[in-house]
C-alpha cells in the first residue's frame, strides 16, 4: 500500500511575519512532513522550530552542510529551539525545506525530526533534531532567526503540512 500524504494546513507569509504556526494538530497520522519554500529579504537567517510552546532546553541537534567545494557539521545540546536548515542559510534567494517528523503522536518515545535544505547562495544541510519529551506533538512554532535578531520571511513564502496516514 502506497504511502498517503494528507495536507493538513498550508501558510503563505505575506512578508510581515517572522513566525508561522500549526496548532491543533491532530494525532490520526504516524509522521508529520512539513514542506517550505521561503526566502527573506536581505541578511542570512535559520528556521528555528519549537512544538507544544516549549521554550525550555529540551533539544539537540546535528548538522552536516556543504556547499560543493566545503563540508561542516555541528552538534549542539540543551537547546532551547534547534533549526531546521543551519548552515543552509535562508536568504534572498529561494530555499527549499522538509522536515520530517517521526512518530510525532506517540507517548512513549522522544521526537526525532529530520530535516533537509538546500539555497543556491549557501549550498545544502541536512540536520537530525531530537525534542527529550514523550508528549504528542500538538504544535509546531518556526521562526525565522540569526542569533537574537528575527527576521520577516517574504511575501510568498509558503509552509505546508502534511500528516502521514498508518498503512
Amino acid at each position: 500500500m502506497p504511502i498517503t500524504y494528507e495536507p493538513i494546513a498550508t501558510t503563505t507569509a505575506n512578508g510581515s511575519v517572522s513566525d508561522i504556526s500549526f496548532t491543533s494538530i491532530s494525532g490520526s497520522y504516524t509522521d508529520l512532513i512539513l514542506v517550505i519554500a521561503a526566502k527573506v529579504g536581505s541578511g542570512s537567517y535559520n528556521i528555528r522550530w519549537r512544538v507544544n510552546s516549549d521554550t525550555g532546553t529540551n533539544y539537540s541537534y546535528t548538522t552536516l552542510s556543504g556547499t560543493g567545494s566545503s563540508a561542516t557539521s555541528s552538534r549542539y545540546d540543551n537547546q532551547s529551539g534547534p533549526f531546521l536548515n543551519d548552515y543552509g542559510y535562508l536568504d534572498t534567494t529561494w530555499a527549499n525545506m522538509i522536515a520530517h517528523f517521526m512518530n510525532y503522536s506517540n507517548t512513549t518515545t522522544y521526537k526525532t525530526v529530520v530535516s533537509r535544505s538546500n539555497n543556491a547562495n549557501n549550498g545544502t544541510a541536512a540536520v537530525v533534531g531530537l525534542w527529550r519529551s514523550t508528549s504528542a506533538i500538538t504544535s509546531i512554532d518556526l521562526t525565522c532567526i540569526f542569533g537574537a535578531t528575527t527576521a520577516n520571511f517574504s511575501s510568498g513564502s509558503t509552509f505546508t503540512l502534511y500528516g502521514i496516514k498508518a498503512a
